[in-house]
């Protein structure tokens, strides 16, 4: 593909994977800042006990296999049904595991009321495995439209119900339903939008065909899964629901434009990157493109939700939910980094470097455990503080392992990101300092923004920064085409 052309797509499923999951993650956030009025903190942390659980589940399903279809350039229908046929038998019985499991969950936590939620919860897993091959076919399509359309009339749908349940009463069962109705109705539209049907047919040797970078992946999910998931858990053992709570909900929220983020990249990354994976200089120019446009938008946000989390977090939730705001503000820290290090994710596996994947989540893994033992003693914030030092790490890690792939040095990750972290840092102390004196806690809110971004575009074009520049000519590039339709 000619780079023009490739461009061109790229920019295409940019623009409707952003579409995608910047709607979700704005129906995500009205639909919790109904929720979390109504609903109580303690009905939040029996979910988000279950995060760890939910989360590794969700990876057995998939077992690896989506990705490695993603990855092959030609599949046959019998390997689409075999995998399809293999992920469904396999998604009944974990659900069937956990079902008859949940009563030990329950005693984990000493929470007896976990039972039936478990047992309600799960049965977004069967969903999910039917779901899986549609996803698959339309992601390897580039067909990102229709998958827009199937996440957000799914999302929607479960935000009605739960916003509902959660007026009428039911508690943590609206939760319940927002998670599971969602993976049914997103069944269901992606086999309405997907061209792809089942034939009757399975095998075996397909199967293995895919096993063998499949299963690498598979671990390495497991890994970083119940690594990214284990806190809310964790917390849930030694201290109280509320607290899970607190906690889960601020993560939650900090990871709302960053998930944004690296969603729209990582289904753009695994596109685009698989495609020119035999091309090692041009995929290095592809990643540093990616990682500039990450650290412009990245950064600039982090520091913005820092500033305002307070007074933020005051007008939407009032008191009841104030005790999330350290840990919102320690976790922006960590999460302004994630979509880096799903780029460099990315790679590993266009390259099909499955083992060198596997080996930097069993290290990564080793990490956390190890930072968990030494800031366990300082409380849940030692906890938040113990995810942002595991973040810093993991990114070095990763840019560090890509120079072996790509030649892409920690050096030209520093050039890459600095000037853009720089001049978000200078932006946001400027707007600062000009709007403390403020009273108003809306007005702070309000202003802070519109500061930082007058700011920040200003410096990035006073020093001639890269992003500020493509952005110009994609600006200039849709007036030329508006002008020429119009003739």
């Amino acid at each position: 593909m000619a780079d023009s052309a490739l461009k061109k797509k790229t920019t295409r499923s940019l623009f409707w994977s952003f579409i995608d999951k910047f709607g979700q993650q704005i129906l995500n956030f009205v639909s919790m800042l109904v929720l979390m009025n109504i609903v109580v903190p303690d009905a939040y942390g029996l979910i988000g006990s279950l995060a760890v659980f939910t989360a590794f589940s969700t990876i057995l399903v998939d077992s690896g296999f989506g990705r490695s279809l993603l990855n092959r350039k030609e599949v046959s229908p019998a390997e689409y049904s075999s995998i399809f046929y293999f992920n469904v038998v396999l998604g009944v019985f974990i659900y069937l595991l956990l079902f008859f499991l949940s009563p030990l969950i329950a005693g984990l936590f000493n929470a007896p009321a976990l039972i039936p939620v478990t047992r309600g919860l799960f049965l977004a897993l069967i969903f999910n495995a039917f779901g899986l091959i549609p996803l698959v076919v339309l992601t390897k399509n580039a067909d990102f439209k229709r998958l827009t359309k199937a996440n957000i009339l799914a999302l929607f749908i479960a935000d009605v119900v739960a916003i509902v349940l959660a007026l009428t009463g039911h508690g943590v069962w609206a939760l319940v339903a927002q998670i599971v109705l969602y993976a049914f109705f997103r069944t269901i539209f992606m086999w309405l939008y997907s061209p792809w049907r089942p034939v009757a047919e399975f095998s075996l040797g397909r199967l293995r065909s895919f096993f063998g970078f499949s299963y690498k992946l598979l671990l390495s999910s497991m890994i970083s899964t119940t690594v990214n998931n284990i806190y809310p858990s964790l917390i849930a053992v030694f201290y109280p629901m509320n607290q899970v709570a607190f906690f889960n909900q601020a993560k939650k929220y900090q990871e709302i434009p960053f998930l944004t983020l690296s969603n729209t990249f990582r289904s753009v990354g695994m596109v685009i990157l698989s495609e020119i994976n035999d091309q090692t200089e041009r995929l290095k120019r592809v990643v540093r493109k990616l990682i500039k446009s990450i650290a412009f938008l990245s950064f600039p946000i982090a520091f913005l939700m820092i500033l305002i989390a307070e007074p933020a977090f005051y007008i939407l939730f009032k008191e009841k939910w104030l005790a999330s705001v350290p840990y919102f503000q320690i976790l922006t820290l960590a999460g302004m980094l994630l979509p880096f290090t799903i780029i460099f994710n990315e790679l590993f596996i266009a390259k099909e470097r499955s083992a060198f994947f596997l080996g930097l989540e069993v290290v990564k893994g080793v990490l956390l455990l190890l930072l968990i033992l030494l800031f366990f003693s300082k409380g849940i914030m030692g906890l938040a503080i113990s995810w942002v030092v595991y973040m810093i790490v993991t990114l070095i890690l990763s840019v560090v392992f890509s120079g072996k792939v790509i030649q892409y040095s920690l050096l030209d990750f520093v050039k890459d990101t600095f000037p853009y972290f720089f001049m978000a840092v200078i932006s946001t102390g400027v707007s600062y300092f000009s709007t403390r004196n403020i009273g108003s806690d809306i007005l702070f809110v309000v202003i802070n923004p519109v500061l930082i971004v007058l700011f920040y575009i200003g410096l990035c074009k006073l020093f001639r920064l890269e992003m500020t520049g493509e952005i110009e000519q994609w600006f200039a590039a849709r007036k030329k085409k508006k002008v020429s339709n119009e003739y």
